[in-house]
């Protein structure tokens, strides 16, 4: 959420930012609402002080025996009250509309964000690996982990709905070795890793900017609560309402959980494989940051996920997302694309952004640094994906496929997978290993 106050002062740089954001912008109205609100204050001011001063009068009026003027004061002391009650509604109403305008209204984004309409202009950083070529044709795992019998689409159409899948022998192994590798890789590296509720109430998904704006994407459970989208809102949300001690930070928090997206306006892209689904495991990165330090706690954020593909020898990327492409809570945005060799191309695993003051100005989250200014300041919260897991498996299966048909498990999966280094159609069920 955007600091009012740096609104009002700035209001050309705000429009400029939406616009460069694709976003809608009305300055006209908020700066109507805006004055409705100072001026209803304004009218609430001087009336407070006009019944006070009449209040304070009656006494005197009654001991001097004045009773009709004192009559007349508390007649004018009831109409300023009902004058009073009025303004406060007016003013009400008009920080709500404001509220309302701000709880919808993009992050600014960071001066170091590259300015662009959309994906097609975001610069590529750096690369690292190469992409295998392969001695033979190559499978899509969505070809390659049916006939192993590791990822079963079908019955996970037939247990849910489509954009669901089963996993089965060792593809659920492998499911859990990659969680547990990223989790226990995050933990060695400061991370402290949460187990976290799978379902948020409104509160939490405000704080992080995901209602009210986005709400057709999630799913919502009949008592009001909400399945998470990604273990951020949950991390993020932990220290609402608190006052952090500047000596903590950055505290750097890591979670595994399932989330949960209804994908609407995805219609028609990736839907074969396990690319983009309704239900999907991801290993989750967040930091609390003091506000000078955030920017290259972002950059650190980066290279902890990048250091999990490197562990696991996936070719990829680090593209950083121009302001047409970067999400609504962001200022910065990185984006880290594995090479996919079904795609021929390579197609995003992780993004780590950094949100500033945003998430924390709704979610109420400070920090107080007494040695350097007074009272508190909003931390600044960093998110990153460490990994997507369906997507690193993917990669795995594409990247680490066997012209027999077979898949290498990656040497870092191997203690994870019960000493299993390749998955054939032989031991591809699991059992006893």
């Amino acid at each position: 959420m955007l600091d009012i106050k740096f609104v009002r002062d700035n209001q050309e740089a705000v429009a400029q930012a939406m616009q460069n954001r694709n976003a809608k912008w009305d300055a006209e109205r908020f700066s109507q609402l805006d004055e409705e609100r100072r001026a209803a204050i304004s009218e609430e001011e001087s009336l407070q002080q006009e019944r006070n001063a009449a209040s304070k009068s009656i006494g005197a009026m009654m001991k001097e025996g004045r009773k009709d003027e004192a009559e007349a004061a508390k007649e004018r002391v009831r109409v300023v009250n009902e004058q009073l009650e009025a303004a406060s509604a007016r003013r009400a109403a008009a920080e709500d509309a404001i509220n309302e305008v701000l709880m919808s209204t993009p992050n600014i984004p960071h001066e170091t964000t590259p300015v662009g309409k959309d994906e097609n202009d975001n610069p590529e950083v750096r690369r690292w690996g190469t992409p295998r070529e392969f001695d033979f044709e190559p499978k899509a795992h969505w070809d390659l982990g049916p006939e192993l019998g590791i990822i079963d689409s079908e019955r996970g159409v037939k247990l849910a709905h489509s954009r669901f899948y089963v996993l089965g022998g060792l593809g659920a192994r492998l499911e859990r070795a990659l969680i547990n590798f990223m989790a226990n890789t995050h933990a060695s590296r400061g991370y402290k890793e949460h187990w976290l509720p799978a379902l948020a109430n409104k509160e939490t998904m405000t704080g992080t900017g995901q209602l009210p704006k986005f709400e057709e994407d999630l799913f919502k459970t009949t008592e009001g609560l909400y399945l998470i989208p990604t273990a951020e809102v949950q991390l993020t949300n932990l220290h609402r309402d608190e006052i952090l001690d500047a000596a903590d930070l950055p505290l750097k928090y890591c979670a595994f959980t399932p989330c949960f997206r209804s994908e609407a306006g995805a219609a028609g892209r990736d839907t074969r494989g396990i690319i983009r689904v309704h239900q999907f495991s991801k290993v989750e990165m967040v930091k609390f940051s003091k506000a000078e330090e955030s920017q290259a706690d972002l950059e650190a954020m980066v290279e902890d996920a990048e250091y999990i593909l490197q562990q696991l020898g996936l070719p990829y990327r680090v593209i950083s997302l121009c302001t047409g492409d970067i999400g609504f809570s962001s200022c910065k945005t990185y984006d880290l694309e594995v090479w996919l060799p079904c795609y021929n191309a390579y197609k995003e695993i992780s993004s780590c952004s950094d949100c500033w003051d945003f998430q924390a100005r709704r979610a109420n989250i400070r920090y107080r640094d007494p040695e350097n200014f007074k009272g508190t300041r909003y931390a600044h919260t960093l998110n990153g994906s460490g990994l997507a897991v369906g997507r690193t498996m993917a990669a795995v299966i594409e990247n680490y496929q066997q012209a027999d048909g077979s898949i290498k498990v990656p040497d870092v999966l191997v203690p994870y997978m019960g000493g299993v280094e390749y998955i054939t159609a032989e031991n591809a069920d699991g059992r006893n290993i």
